[in-house]
């Protein structure tokens, strides 16, 4: 019986590790994040509550459109600890996120946060595409006031498809969500990882891949 008690604490032990698995609760009312500490911790050290500012829980500037001159169209305004560490803990982050005509934000992941996307501004055609082996596309067109949600770590992207500027504001839940750019980190890896084996990866020829490779 007392076997049977601690294989039961264990288990609902190793369920609650995991419901808290990417940021746990706040044990205070809140730690803002110390940048100049030498800590390393997973997160950020929290600064005196005594020394804590209004200032340390605001950011000014969402207002402003995000720099959108550039190959796909896309400018992101993020709000995360790092532009205010009062989230510290918090576990939610913000980003503006601004498009041309036509303008992408191509495909990325977060791989700490879901993302509940807002269109304020235009049409955006938005998507994910699920886990192996299915890999199946979910897609819709947003218009102003619509919102859309993408799962942790899955695959998405935006693009707009009004004939003006579009805009968007997205919630995560991460203080520091992260974000992969696929083309980026497969194409512009530091070191590069070798043409020939993305071009078996992809089934193309590597030159196609060498040439992609030098764009990034």
């Amino acid at each position: 019986m007392a076997k049977t008690i601690l294989l039961l604490s264990l288990v609902a032990l190793t369920f609650s590790c995991l419901a808290f698995a990417f940021e746990p609760s706040p044990l205070q009312d809140f730690c803002v994040a110390d940048t100049t500490s030498p800590a390393r911790v997973n997160g950020l050290a929290c600064k005196d509550p005594m020394m804590v500012q209004a200032s340390d829980f605001s950011f000014s500037g969402l207002h402003i459109p995000g720099n959108t001159s550039n190959a796909v169209g896309f400018g992101a305004k993020a709000v995360n600890v790092v532009q205010v560490p009062g989230l510290n803990t918090l576990g939610i982050s913000l980003v503006r996120l601004d498009y041309a005509p036509w303008g992408i934000n191509p495909p990325h992941t977060h791989p700490r946060a879901s993302e509940i996307l807002t269109v304020i501004e235009g049409s955006l055609e938005v998507g994910f595409v699920t886990s192996n082996p299915e890999n199946r596309l979910i897609s819709k067109v947003l218009q102003k006031g619509d919102v859309f949600v993408f799962p942790v770590g899955l695959v998405h992207f935006q693009r707009n498809v009004g004939h003006g500027n579009a805009f968007a504001i997205a919630a995560l839940s991460s203080q520091n969500p992260g974000v992969i750019t696929i083309a980026n980190a497969v194409f512009g890896s530091k070191a590069p990882i070798a043409s020939d084996l993305l071009a078996k990866a992809f089934q193309v020829d590597k030159k196609i891949v060498e040439q992609i490779q030098w764009k990034f």
